[in-house]
C-alpha cells in the first residue's frame, strides 16, 4: 500500500513525549472547533462551493469521455448545467400543481387536522380529565388563587412570505453552484494539474493523481447508484399513494425521491408526512396507519435490501457515522448539509486510502466488511471485542480479555 500514500507538509512538533502528544491533541482540538464555526459562519460562500466541487468530480469522468470523441470542454460543461436546470425545472413543474392546490386547501386541512385530534383526544377521556385538573390546579397558583392569564398572539410570517423572503437567497446560491460548475468543468484538467503539482516527488504526484481518479469513481458510483434506486423508489410511492386515494401522488413520489438522499431521516419525514395527509382524507386512525407503515415498508425495504445488494460494498458507510455525520452537517449547513453528508463520507473513505496514519479512520468509516488493514490490528481487536462481549460485566470483560492479551504474547 506504500505505492499508494501520499504526505503533507509537517509543520513541527509540539514537543517530545506525552507532553508533546498532549499538546499535539491540543492544536488539533482547537483547530477542529475553529474549522466547524468557519463552516459554520462561511455556509452562504461553502456551501455553493463544496456542491459544485462534488459535483464536478461526479460529472468530471462524462467530460473526460466527451474529450476523448473530440468534443471541447466548455461544450461538455454547457450541456451539463443546462441540464441540471432543466432537470430542476421539469421536477417542479410536477410539483407545482400539487404545492399550488395544497396550499389554497391549507384552511380546510387545519379544521379537518383539528377535528381528527380532538377525535384522538375524546378516545383518551381519562387522561384528558387528568390533565384538565392539573391545568386548574396550575391556573390557580397551587394557593386557590385565580392567576391572571396573558393572552399571546402568534405573531409571525406567512409559509408564503417566508418562502418569499428566502428565495432570492437560495436562488443566488443555485447560480452560483451552477457557474463555478461550468468554469471547473469547462477548464478541463487544470484543477487536477494544479492539485498534483502541489506535491514533491513523482511518488507522491502520481498518488494524488490516483486519489483523484478514485474520488472521482467513488462519487459516480455511489451517486449514480443511489439516484437510480431514489427514482425507483420515488415511482414505487408515488403509485402506493394513488392507490391508496391520496391527494398529490406525484408529490408524494417526488418527494420520496429527494429525501431519500438523507440518510434516516428523510425516511422519517416521508412517514410522517404521509400519515398526516392521510388523517386528513381518510376515516378513522387505522387507514392512516397503514398508509404510513406502506411508507415505512417500501424505504425499509429499499434501504435494507436493494441498496446494499446495488451499492459497492468499498462504497457503504458505518451506519453510526453516517447518521453523526447526517446531524452534524444539518446543524452545520441544515437541509444541504444533510444531503451531502454521505459523499463527504465517501471522499474520506477514498482520502484514507492514501494519506498516511489515516488508515484506522478509513476502517473506521467503513460498514460491515471493511478492507482488512495491512497489520494485525483489525484481527487483534476482533478477537477482544468477541472475548469482551462473551462475558456478564465489566470484571468478567477484564478477566476475558486479559486472557486474549495473554495468548497473544505467548
Amino acid at each position: 500500500m506504500a505505492d499508494k500514500q501520499f504526505s503533507f507538509p509537517r509543520f513541527g512538533s509540539a514537543g517530545s513525549g506525552a507532553s508533546g502528544r498532549a499538546a499535539n491533541w491540543a492544536v488539533i482540538g482547537i483547530f477542529l472547533i475553529l474549522a466547524f464555526a468557519a463552516i459554520a459562519a462561511g455556509r452562504d460562500f461553502l456551501m455553493p462551493v463544496t456542491l459544485a466541487v462534488l459535483l464536478f468530480f461526479v460529472f468530471t469522468p462524462l467530460r473526460r469521455l466527451a474529450r476523448r470523441r473530440g468534443i471541447p470542454d466548455a461544450l461538455t460543461a454547457t450541456v451539463v448545467t443546462l441540464g441540471l436546470v432543466v432537470a430542476a425545472a421539469l421536477i417542479a413543474l410536477g410539483a407545482s400543481g400539487p404545492i399550488n392546490q395544497a396550499a389554497q386547501n391549507l384552511p380546510t386541512i387545519k379544521v379537518r387536522l383539528e377535528q381528527k385530534f380532538s377525535e384522538l383526544r375524546e378516545s383518551f377521556e381519562e387522561l384528558q380529565q387528568a390533565a384538565q385538573q392539573i391545568e386548574e390546579v396550575q391556573a390557580s397558583g397551587g394557593d386557590g388563587k385565580e392567576t391572571p392569564t396573558v393572552k399571546v398572539e402568534q405573531v409571525g410570517d406567512s409559509p408564503l412570505t417566508a418562502v418569499m423572503k428566502f428565495t432570492p437567497a437560495i436562488a443566488g446560491q443555485v447560480v452560483f453552484t451552477l457557474f463555478l460548475l461550468f468554469f471547473m468543468l469547462a477548464s478541463g484538467d487544470l484543477l487536477y494539474l494544479k492539485i498534483v503539482q502541489s506535491f514533491d516527488s513523482m511518488g507522491e504526484k502520481r498518488s494524488a493523481y490516483l486519489a483523484l481518479r478514485q474520488i472521482e469513481d467513488s462519487l459516480g458510483n455511489y451517486l449514480g447508484a443511489i439516484t437510480i434506486i431514489n427514482a425507483g423508489l420515488g415511482l414505487a410511492i408515488g403509485l402506493a399513494m394513488f392507490a391508496w386515494g391520496l391527494p398529490g401522488a406525484i408529490l408524494f413520489g417526488i418527494g420520496a425521491f429527494v429525501l431519500n438522499y438523507i440518510p434516516y431521516l428523510g425516511a422519517i419525514t416521508g412517514v410522517a408526512v404521509s400519515g398526516i395527509v392521510a388523517l386528513v382524507v381518510m376515516p378513522g386512525i387505522f387507514w392512516p396507519m397503514m398508509v404510513a407503515g406502506t411508507y415505512m415498508m417500501l424505504t425499509s425495504l429499499e434501504g435494507q435490501v436493494i441498496t446494499p445488494y446495488f451499492v459497492s460494498r468499498r462504497l457503504q458507510m458505518n451506519t453510526v457515522v453516517v447518521f453523526l455525520a447526517v446531524a452534524l452537517w444539518a446543524w452545520l449547513w441544515s437541509v444541504i448539509g444533510m444531503i451531502i453528508a454521505v459523499p463527504v463520507l465517501v471522499v474520506l473513505r477514498v482520502l484514507a486510502d492514501y494519506i498516511p496514519g489515516w488508515e484506522k479512520f478509513g476502517n473506521f468509516l467503513a460498514g460491515e466488511e471493511p478492507p482488512a488493514i495491512e497489520d494485525e490490528d483489525e484481527e487483534e481487536a476482533r478477537e477482544i471485542v468477541e472475548a469482551g462481549a462473551e462475558a456478564e460485566d465489566e470484571g468478567a470483560a477484564r478477566q476475558a480479555t486479559a486472557a486474549v492479551v495473554a495468548e497473544e504474547k505467548d
